[in-house]
C-alpha cells in the first residue's frame, strides 16, 4: 500500500530527495506521493523530521 504524507509536513524536501522512484512532488501546502509511483519501500519515513509519511 502507498505511503501518504499528512498535514504534519513541513515542506522540508527530505522525503522527496530519499524517494528511489521519485514519486513524491511539492504540492501547496505540503508534499504529495503519487500512489501509482510509490512502491511502499518506507524510505520517506525514515528521513522525515516530523514522521509525516504514513502506510495508508
Amino acid at each position: 500500500m502507498a505511503y501518504q504524507i499528512s498535514d504534519e509536513c513541513v515542506k522540508c524536501g527530505a522525503c522527496a530527495e530519499e524517494c528511489p522512484v521519485s514519486a513524491i512532488s511539492e504540492g501547496d501546502t505540503k508534499f504529495q506521493i503519487d500512489a501509482d509511483t510509490c512502491v511502499s519501500c518506507g524510505a520517506c519515513a525514515g528521513v522525515c523530521p516530523v514522521g509525516a509519511p504514513a502506510e495508508a
